[in-house]
């Protein structure tokens, strides 16, 4: 159960949804929450922009798909006009996937599944509580309109992505992150040109069926060629492999990913660490770590094999970060070789990796 401690201020919530059922079902699970207090309710995106200078509320949960105004229409003003967390609610159609990622690109902070049936029901409002009380605590920035109505163009124009064999002196770069990992993705990977000497890894704590989105977002933002990994997958310069969300990603000593189920690790899967230790083992100081925004030690032990083996950690800043778990770890077991905020993270790595 969702709780905060005793004689704390409850955190303030609004709930959007266009089904009153849904409203009447989040807003009762919230209000039974010890540190969680639902101040208002709205029925589309229009009313909420209306009630949130009235309410003030702390967090926002906000359904992906509604009429009149959709999910993630009412998420650009609300980070241009209001800057608060937001926790988007989302079916788990392939389309529901896609409006997620683009909304976490945008600024929200964390999203949950909408139950889809009364069995799953109870699990999923706890899940929404839980994640509700965590973004209470991330930071958000108001993001100005032209920054937002850039999302909206379609980013680069189909190219010709280039890529190459590893060789032996090439560079291995894992960026691995978590809660606001995917708007410091969508940051970093379109600044990573395709033509640096470096096979690119990326571990985002997501659950199946939202990666494929999220490397098809940045695919088309970027020049490298980023994909979802799969089985077979190699490491290959001027391509970037996204861990696929439910499955743990390794590397074999042909450079090849091998997937796998095992037991989650710091409670996720797929983990950084799994991963970073699997690279840094083989490639040591070959390998340039960047651990982004977070919560938890994931990739803090990967983080100092590296650092421990030659190879080189980046860290983001706290300044910088909707939640600074991951990357103080990094920094407070010494693994760090360099803290920079977000907008400097693709120039670190860039340095690293020489070119």
């Amino acid at each position: 159960m969702a709780d905060l401690s005793t004689g704390a201020t409850p955190v303030k919530v609004m709930v959007v949804d266009d089904s009153a059922f849904m409203r009447f079902t989040i807003t009762k699970h919230l209000n039974e929450c010890p540190g969680l207090t639902v101040v208002g309710t709205a029925r589309d995106g229009q009313e909420a922009l209306e009630l949130i200078p009235k309410l003030k509320p702390d967090v926002v949960t906000l359904d992906v798909e509604m009429p009149h105004m959709d999910g993630l229409s009412t998420l650009r003003e609300i980070m241009s006009r209001h800057p608060l967390p937001v926790v988007m609610l989302s079916s788990l159609t392939s389309e529901g996937a896609l409006e997620t990622v683009r909304a976490l690109t945008l600024g929200a902070v964390d999203f949950a599944a909408k139950p889809d049936n009364k069995a799953n029901m109870a699990s999923i409002l706890e899940d929404v509580a839980t994640k509700v009380l965590r973004a209470s605590k991330a930071k958000v920035w108001q993001m100005s309109t032209r920054a937002l109505q850039t999302e909206v163009v379609q980013a680069q124009k189909a190219q010709e992505k280039k890529i190459r064999q590893l060789g032996n002196q090439d560079r291995i770069v894992v960026i691995g992150s978590s809660t606001g990992g995917p708007r410091a993705l969508n940051t970093v990977i379109p600044l990573l040109k395709s033509d640096m000497a470096a096979a690119f890894v990326i571990v985002q704590h997501m659950p199946a069926g939202f990666t494929r989105s999220l490397s098809e977002r940045l695919n088309s933002t970027s020049s490298l060629f980023v994909k979802e990994a799969a089985p077979g997958d190699r490491l290959e310069v001027g391509k970037a492999l996204l861990a696929p969300g439910g499955f743990h990603m390794l590397f074999d000593e042909s450079d090849q990913i091998i997937l796998n189920q095992n037991p989650p690790v710091h409670g996720v899967r797929p983990a950084v660490d799994v991963t970073l230790l699997s690279i840094a083992q083989r490639y040591g100081n070959r390998v340039v770590a960047a651990i982004l925004t977070g919560m938890g030690s994931d990739g803090t032990t990967g983080a100092m094999l590296v650092h421990n083996s030659g190879g080189w950690v980046i860290s983001e800043a706290e300044e910088s970060c909707v939640v600074y778990g991951m990357p103080r770890s990094v920094f407070e077991a010494g693994a760090s070789n360099e803290v920079v905020p977000l907008s400097k993270v693709a120039a670190a790595i860039r340095a690293a990796v020489g070119n």
